[in-house]
């Protein structure tokens, strides 16, 4: 909209034209963050940066025992927020902000210098930090009348301009420097060497296992082929064996078949002749015997005969052995009596022993006692 104004962020607008009230009022109005009406012709606006801004400070120093350093440090600073500071700063720099960098850099240098030449080179090399404070802290009413604020200050270089001074401060710090860097270096050696060790320890055992791995692999591969290789001929094989399984299962029961019809048709018929011809052999020899038994006893029974029919015979012809014979005869007729049974006795023995004999060889002993029979009597 026509003369309507809104300040940037980082910007202060400041209006001049119209009176401004009160006593210690300002000759020009202050807005920030946020739009005015600026009315055309009777009213003038203008604008004050807010942004941060830098000096930089290059100055030779004296320090406490003479020696000139050369100095060189960076402000950061920006004008202040409040309104206060933005009136201080617009009356110093409204007509040519671009001198605020000047004065703070010589505002500074003339702190640094005073600073610096109440301390030592050792000091301040040691204590930049404190440096810097101290030189802040000595601007900071000076500053503040002009508006300014300080964010920080950083002390980049210190350089003792060739003499040497700072050098020679740093050669024994240097030296330990250097020999516990050199401590450092061959400890990290020794253990970059122990660890690449390690690592061709680790890499050659991780090679072997990688071959081992690998060995076994094949192993498995190769095994896995010859096993689908065989796995064919393995088939036909087991395949041929139930065959010939099958085949000697029928044999078997080929066998069996066949041993139960020559069972049938040979063994049962044999043993069944077998049988009746034993049974045939057992009676004809249970008839034989019976019949030897009977020819037996019909034997003796006629050698009994014979023997009856013989025996007057054969005591008669012992009698007439006895014919003339001078014999003794004691005790009278008991004497006697005992002669004549004592012959009966050795008649009876010796019919006993001639049926003994017939038992054995009744043949041989009928042809004896029919001999007998029909031989003559012995003389007298």
């Amino acid at each position: 909209m026509f003369g309507y104004r809104v300040p940037a962020p980082n910007e202060a607008l400041l209006i001049s034209g119209r009176k401004q009230r009160g006593h210690d009022a300002l000759p020009f109005k202050i807005v920030t963050g946020h739009g005015v009406f600026v009315m055309p012709i009777f009213s003038k606006a203008t604008r004050l940066t807010l942004a941060m801004q830098e000096a930089e400070v290059i100055e030779d120093c004296y320090t406490q025992q003479g020696l000139t350093l050369a100095v060189q440090a960076v402000i950061a600073f920006k004008v202040g927020d409040d309104h206060e500071s933005i009136a201080a700063a617009a009356r110093r720099f409204q007509g040519d902000q671009s001198q605020m960098s000047t004065l703070v850099g010589r505002i500074f240098s003339g702190h640094l210098r005073s600073i610096i030449g109440s301390m030592t080179v050792e000091a301040i090399i040691r204590e930049q930090q404190t440096l810097a404070d101290a030189i802040v802290d000595a601007s900071k009413t000076e500053m503040a009348r002009i508006g300014l604020a300080v964010d920080s200050l950083q002390i980049s270089s210190i350089d003792d301009k060739g003499v040497g001074y700072i050098r020679a401060l740093a050669a024994p710090h240097q030296a330990r420097v250097n020999q516990e860097a050199k401590v450092a270096q061959a400890a990290a050696d020794q253990a970059s060497a122990m660890a690449q060790q390690e690592s061709m320890r680790h890499q050659a055992e991780y090679a072997r296992q990688t071959a081992i791995a690998q060995a076994e692999y094949q192993a498995e591969i190769d095994q896995a082929q010859q096993t689908a290789a065989q796995a064919g001929p393995l088939a036909a094989a087991r395949a041929q064996q139930d065959v010939l399984v099958e085949r000697s299962i029928v044999a078997q029961k080929n066998a069996e078949l066949r041993q139960a019809e020559l069972i049938a048709e040979v063994v049962r018929p044999a043993e069944a002749e077998a049988e009746r011809i034993r049974t045939l052999a057992r009676a004809q020899a249970d008839a034989t015997k019976l019949s030897a038994e009977a020819a037996a006893a019909q034997d003796r029974i006629a050698l009994d005969q014979l023997l009856i029919q013989q025996l007057p015979e054969m005591l008669r012809a012992a009698a007439q052995g006895l014919q003339g014979a001078n014999v003794t005869v004691l005790d009278g007729a008991e004497g006697l009596n005992s002669a004549v049974a004592s012959l009966a006795a050795q008649g009876l023995t010796m019919l006993e022993t001639i049926r003994t004999g017939l038992r054995t060889e009744p043949d041989t002993v009928v042809t004896a006692l029919n001999g007998k029979a029909n031989a003559a009597p012995p003389a007298a």
